[in-house]
């Protein structure tokens, strides 16, 4: 039988969900692929992926998929990897660049635009590169690992301005520039507007291939993950540059590896809202792949 092709973000904050197929007692029975979030979405669209780490918002847009329950990539109420950088207050911004990479983080910067500042700037995708992107524009969006080495590149030089957001000086972000720069943390604005964590990318199946031993297989990485952010954080710092109790901290605290509930909701209102604004055809219900209980209560009995 072939192997299920699994297709994952190429970011720190998977490492913990996939580290029992990369390091772990599950190294091998899956064939795995990584890249950028965008890219896994693709894959699923295209059917060159079985089961990939989607961004939340594509999961509404892909017919026939399914979500693997209590698995997500998720922040309560900060999470220093999604940042809008801007060379003015977020009121006075006119155009912003988007992370081509991202998807749900694009469409929660819209909403956020909409419903929270109070703003209606030009927006357009650009290359993940600070510098060009805030020369064509008075704002970046940056995702992922790059947004998380500025997170913490600019952190301790910086301050509080009223509205909450971060302000460091251009040279402290690695930008030649001489007036501040303002710093949104986009999960930390998203909370602030709903009350609601963030839900930024699920595990997403095609249906035929999504069993309760599936699930089962990706609980079981994540667990493992989990027990060893020490050994993840000390693997990305050789990586990333970057201190590894740095990322530690990043990863226990930062980062939700959990679909409870309240980030249920959380999801459910950014599909209201995404729809409402034409992001989304329609807000989609959320249809969940067999549960792994089934699986259980049956080796229970044999």
């Amino acid at each position: 039988m072939p192997k299920l092709r699994i297709c994952i973000v190429q970011y720190l904050n998977t490492a913990p969900l996939v580290w029992g197929f990369t390091n772990g007692p599950l190294r091998g029975k899956y064939e795995l692929s990584f890249t950028v979030p965008s890219q896994c979405a693709e894959a699923m669209r295209s059917g060159a992926a079985d089961v990939a780490i989607i961004p939340a918002i594509e999961y509404a847009r892909i017919d026939d998929l399914v979500v693997l329950p209590d698995l997500a990539i998720a922040a309560q109420r900060q999470v220093r990897s999604l940042l809008l950088m801007a060379k003015k207050p977020i009121a006075s911004v006119r155009r912003i660049a988007l992370d081509r990479s991202s998807r749900s983080t694009q469409a929660l910067v819209r909403i956020l635009c909409a419903d929270h500042w109070r703003v209606a700037p030009e927006l357009f995708e650009a290359a993940p590169e600070l510098e060009n992107m805030l020369r064509d524009a008075d704002a970046a969006l940056l995702i992922g690992d790059p947004a998380l080495r500025l997170s913490i590149a600019v952190e301790s030089g910086s301050q509080r301005g009223a509205s909450g957001e971060l302000i460091c000086s251009g040279d402290a972000a690695g930008v030649p520039a001489a007036d501040s720069l303002y710093i949104y943390d986009v999960v930390e604005e998203w909370r602030r507007a709903t009350g609601l964590p963030a839900v930024l990318a699920v595990w997403a199946a095609r249906r035929d291939a999504a069993t309760p031993e599936l699930v089962l297989d990706f609980l079981a990485s994540r667990d493992y993950g989990q027990a060893r952010l020490g050994e993840i954080s000390a693997a990305g710092a050789r990586e990333l540059g970057l201190p590894a109790a740095a990322l530690q901290k990043y990863l226990s605290e930062n980062i939700d590896f959990s679909l409870t509930a309240e980030n249920q909701r959380g999801l459910e209102h950014f599909y209201a809202r995404a729809a409402a604004l034409g992001l989304l055809p329609a807000a989609k219900a959320i249809e969940w792949a067999p549960s792994p209980i089934v699986l259980e209560n049956a080796r229970a009995r044999a």
